[in-house]
């Protein structure tokens, strides 16, 4: 198998471990473990002034940045507010904002 075909095996395999967790979320869990962003995001994930809207956001898309901001890949005060969540719970929130209707800040 040559390096190319090897590179894009992993690539596959990579995509389809993360998919499986970020597609696998919880809306329920994650209204439970969302007390902590609404004092910033709002009850509805609609933010505030500076505060973005959260809320009908893509899962897969709010599950990446969580995990972003915890490994320092993305730098941002979210950084401390995500250390402590799995990434079950990141896919549980991702969920539970992407079923709510969508918001402006």
């Amino acid at each position: 198998m040559s390096v190319r075909n090897q590179v894009i095996a992993i690539m596959f395999i990579l995509m389809a471990a993360t998919g499986g967790v970020q597609a696998g979320g919880d809306p329920g869990r994650g209204a439970e473990l969302a007390d902590e962003c609404a004092g910033c995001h709002g009850d509805d994930g609609r933010g505030y002034d500076d505060i973005p809207a959260i809320a009908g956001m893509d899962a897969a898309k709010m599950a990446g940045l969580l995990a972003d901001f915890k490994s320092g890949a993305v730098d941002s005060d979210m950084a401390g507010f995500v250390q402590d969540l799995g990434e079950q719970d990141m896919a549980d929130l991702a969920a539970y904002y992407a079923s709510l209707p969508g918001g402006s800040n």
